[in-house]
Formats: structure tokens, sequence, C-alpha cells
């Protein structure tokens, strides 16, 4: 079995991957758009933890880890959707766990060693996590911490180009099926003040899923992450689409300082 994987068996897992969600962009024409939606995430993210693993100074043998990572990470999310007709887990399954299945059931990465096999199953189970596991090896974190990088770089570029998108169309995926409703949750609101990410089993409304997303920035594992997110100004574009309240410039207030001091952390290195 490889105990590397090469551009070989990277060109086998990608033609298995197209093959497999297929079935599913010729299902249902209704809702085949969000399939292909994440598609193009499974895509951007492969270029985002390439992007950031490149900064961090991988070699291409780790390159090409990182992007099968990346390329399954959410490979349960076909299925769910199908299934289910919903992106939210706790309305039908733990997607990660249901991917980890699906690969194991499909012997998708039998021609790897099994050492290297189970890092990048742990790698995508553990993703969606609220945080990462402290027993675990460095280089199975390293890579789960690449791949949360880049599922947050890509999330948020999914989400601002929805938000400020000209046609106003509302999609009850994205939103994760949410009301559109004024205000924000306390729970939310304090989750933020204290520099945590925010417990998704706080969210109430739509707003509180914003800033569930800015919140993001307290869970990101490389300043080469954050460089990406300040060049982009995805928080920015967050913050246009949140309503104009004493709370909400307390939270970006909070959010600016942590926002330096990691900064700054950069520019000492």
């Amino acid at each position: 079995m490889a105990k590397i994987i090469n551009e070989e068996i990277v060109e086998e897992l990608e033609n298995w991957f197209v093959s497999y969600i297929q079935k599913f962009k010729s299902g249902d024409p209704v809702w085949r758009p969000n399939i292909i939606l994440k598609e193009k995430h499974t895509r951007m993210v492969c270029r985002e933890i390439s992007g950031i693993g490149r900064k961090i100074g991988l070699r291409d043998e780790e390159l090409r880890l990182a992007g099968v990572v990346a390329l399954f990470h959410d490979i349960g999310r076909f299925e769910q959707f199908a299934r289910y007709r919903t992106f939210v887990d706790r309305n039908s399954v733990n997607h990660a766990v249901l991917g980890v299945k699906i690969l194991k059931e499909n012997r998708v990465l039998n021609k790897l060693d099994r050492s290297l096999r189970d890092l990048i199953l742990r790698a995508i189970l553990y993703h969606n996590r609220f945080a990462l596991p402290q027993k675990e090896s460095e280089e199975c974190l390293l890579f789960a911490r690449l791949l949360r990088d880049a599922d947050k770089l890509d999330i948020w570029r999914v989400v601002t180009d929805y938000y400020h998108q000209k046609d106003g169309k509302r999609n009850a995926v994205i939103e994760l099926d949410l009301p559109d409703t004024p205000g924000i949750s306390n729970d939310v609101y304090k989750d933020l003040m204290e520099k945590r990410i925010v417990n998704i089993a706080h969210l109430k409304n739509l707003n509180d899923f914003k800033l569930l997303q800015i919140g993001w920035i307290y869970d990101i594992n490389f300043v080469q992450t954050l460089q990406c997110v300040l060049e982009r100004g995805y928080l920015a574009m967050i913050r246009d689409v949140l309503p104009k309240s004493e709370k909400i410039t307390e939270i970006f207030n909070v959010l600016q300082a942590h926002i330096n001091e990691q900064v700054s952390l950069l520019k000492a290195q």
C-alpha cells in the first residue's frame, strides 16, 4: 500500500469524486443548484488549503495529502441533501461522520497505507467539530487545522456573495432555514463578547447566523488565513448586512482588537 500520495493516486481519487457526485447532479433539477454549490465549495476548499499550505511551507507530498483531505471533507453533504433536503446537521445527520462512512464503505482510500488512510479520515471527522481533540497526533492536527481554516475561507466567500447578490433571491439551504427576524440573541452576543465562537444551539435567526460567521475569527489557526480574510474584506461585507446597533458595534470592537493583536503577532515573527 502507498505510504505517500503521488499524483497518480490523486488523479484516481479525483476521478472517483467526479463519478460519485454525478448521480446527485443528475437527480431532481430543483435541488441540483445546491449540489453544484457544494461541488464548487469542495473545489474552492482544495484551492484554499493548497494556498495556505504553500504559505506555511508544506512539501509537495504534504500538499497532495492536504488536497485529498479537502476533496473528501464534505463528501457526506451530497447524500445528506439527497436524503434530507437540508445541510443542517442537527436536523438530519452529522455530515462528517456520514462522509467517513461513505469513504469506508466504498473502499475509496484502500490503496493508501493504513496510517495515512486513518489520518485522512480523522481530519475529515474533526473538521466540523466545535473544537479539535487535545489527544491527537500533531500531524493529524496540522491537517485538521488546515482544513478548518480553508473551509471557513470558502464559506465566507459563499455567504458574502449570497448576502450581496443583486437579485435578492432567498435560499433557505444557505440560511439554515433560519427566520429573517430583527435583533440578535443574547447568548450569541455573550459568546462573541467573551471571544468564543458561537454555539450553534444559540442561533435564533439569520442575524445570529451572520454573527456566528464573523465569530469564526476566534477559531483561525494560521495567521496566513487571517491575512486572506482581511485582504478580501469578508468581515466588513458581513457587517454591512447586519443591523446597526450598539451591541453589533461592541462585538466588532472586540473582534477588531483581537485581529489587531493577531496581526501584531504576525509582524513580530
